[in-house]
């Protein structure tokens, strides 16, 4: 509503306007003082609109601020929660740690426990076995063996395939055990028994005998530097580096005995060495029961697949023996040196899948005797032999597996000034797989000996050849395709012969023999063969 005294102070002002406003009607002024009233209402309208306005935003600046600080203790709460929730996952994890420390030792008394029930656990039972039976082609006793040449009496093997009649065992009891020190230890004994006879009773013709008995200990806690790998040793027992050409039945090398040493001396990332000393026995000096000993010093080393080996051999008064049989030799030497360069491939000689070894070696002395070091006490003392061995194996393709192998040697001055043996033999098997068990083998051989023993022991001067061709049908349960995979029972037929030569080279040799000439031989026969 518009008050009194405004509206008189309008209608005195409209009253004393100029005299352009004179002439203004009532109705006029009537009209724009309605308008004007009209204004008045809409303005207060709108101020009466602002003032509820303002008082809704009061209002809700109230809302807000109570929200703020409901949020703000809101956020208090949550902030203490997180810390009492802090607090807690602390004590899981500390409690978890402490957890973790008892299963620690927990897992540490256990594997204590564990390990000294493997020392009553750790057995191991190893063995290897061959036996057959073997004849000619008049179903009557022969000659064989891979050492059945004139050449074979100095090392000179031409194949077993098809030519064995023996029945030889070994068996061999392991007990192992590693302390919670980490130290381990290892006792091994073998049993061996080796013999001719088809009999199912041979105790009388029996040679049982225990081969190996010795103990290693590795790991030692306290052995440090070069010798922290390391392992002691000591008893009778095979050289653990020792490797041979398993179908001549030859070894590369064959170091054996009673002694001690270590293995594996590190004297950096690719070289090792180790270190060993043998004892073996000759014959009697006198007629009494005084027998020669001979020791050999031996040092093993190895640069990734080179080895590198050198022996010396000492046998006090060998030189003095006096001889009370034919198999002695009373001009023997007392000492001697043994050398030998392998290199041991994991391929084929480099040029297929497979693997392959060769090795070349030397002796002198006592140590000409290189196959079998320390072995032959009949050696004088000026004599010298060379010796290669090399051989591999390799897949052909699916179904053909291959194994050649090379044997050759030279020995002078071996048994009386002047003498000589020389021979060769060249030899391979193939390996033909029909069935996942069964598979045909074929084995051939060739040696060619050029022998003057200027009368040693009544041999005689020869020189000609030897060849053999065996053809075995063999049944086997592991991989058919595995060359070394055993059992396997093997059915063979094996043709020989020989230059007539040969025959002379002695009386008690095999080879002209009562029934047993040149001129071709067959032999049939079966035979097991075993390892694990």
């Amino acid at each position: 509503m518009i008050k009194k005294s405004r509206l008189a102070l309008a209608i005195g002002i409209v009253l004393m306007a100029n005299t352009s406003y004179a002439e203004t009607t009532l109705s006029d002024l009537e009209a724009r003082l309605a308008a004007m009233e009209q204004r008045l209402q809409a303005a207060e309208k709108r101020t009466v609109a602002a003032e509820k306005r303002a008082s809704t935003a009061e209002q809700n600046v109230v809302k807000l601020q109570q929200q703020a600080k409901e949020n703000q203790q809101t956020v208090a709460a949550l902030n203490q929660q997180a810390q009492q929730n802090q607090q807690t996952v602390s004590a899981l994890q500390q409690k978890t740690q402490q957890n973790q420390q008892a299963a620690q030792q927990v897992s540490e008394r256990t594997a204590a426990i564990e390990n000294k029930s493997s020392a009553a656990d750790g057995f191991a039972f190893t063995g290897y076995a061959r036996s057959g039976l073997i004849m000619n082609d008049s179903a009557a006793g022969t000659k064989s063996g891979p050492y059945l040449t004139p050449g074979g009496e100095t090392g000179g093997a031409v194949g077993r395939l098809g030519n064995e009649n023996n029945t030889y065992v070994e068996l061999n009891l392991e007990h192992k055990q590693q302390l919670a020190s980490g130290a381990t230890s290892r006792f091994k004994v073998m049993l061996a028994d080796g013999q001719e006879s088809y009999n199912d009773w041979t105790g009388d013709t029996s040679s049982l005998n225990v081969r190996q008995a010795f103990v290693e200990l590795g790991s030692l806690p306290t052995f440090e530097g070069v010798f922290k790998n390391s392992t002691l040793w000591a008893g009778k027992r095979f050289d653990r580096d020792n490797f041979d050409i398993h179908w001549l039945d030859s070894d590369a090398v064959f170091l054996a005995g009673t002694g001690g040493g270590i293995y594996d001396v590190q004297w950096n990332d690719s070289l090792k060495s180790n270190f060993s000393i043998y004892g073996r026995n000759y014959g009697d000096i006198e007629a009494i029961d005084n027998t020669i000993q001979s020791y050999i010093v031996s040092a093993n080393n190895f640069v990734g697949p080179f080895q590198f080996m050198l022996s010396g051999l000492r046998a006090k008064d060998n030189d003095e023996r006096i001889n009370q049989t034919q198999l002695r030799n009373d001009n023997a030497g007392d000492t001697g040196v043994h050398a030998l360069v392998a290199l041991h491939n994991d391929s084929f000689w480099g040029l297929r899948e497979g693997k392959a070894k060769t090795a070349l070696l030397y002796g002198h002395g006592l140590g000409a005797e290189v196959k079998g070091i320390g072995s032959d006490g009949n050696l004088t003392q000026d004599a010298t032999t060379w010796r290669l061995a090399s051989y591999g194996v390799t897949p052909l393709n699916k179904t053909w597996s291959f194994a050649p192998a090379v044997l050759a040697q030279q020995s002078k001055d071996r048994y009386v000034k002047g003498d000589d043996y020389s021979w060769v033999t060249l030899n391979a098997r193939l390996i033909q797989e029909i069935t996942p068990n069964f598979a045909l083998a074929y084995e051939g051989s060739y040696q060619y000996m050029d022998l003057s023993p200027e009368g040693y022991n009544d041999r005689q001067k020869v020189h000609g050849s030897y060849y053999k061709l065996t053809f075995a049908p063999t049944f086997k349960v592991a991989d058919i395709g595995d060359f070394f995979s055993r059992p396997e029972i093997r059915f063979f037929a094996s043709w020989m012969d020989w230059d007539k030569s040969l025959d002379n080279y002695a009386s008690d040799d095999a080879f002209g023999s009562s029934g047993f000439t040149a001129g071709g031989e067959w032999n049939f026969g079966v035979q097991m063969e075993t390892w694990f």
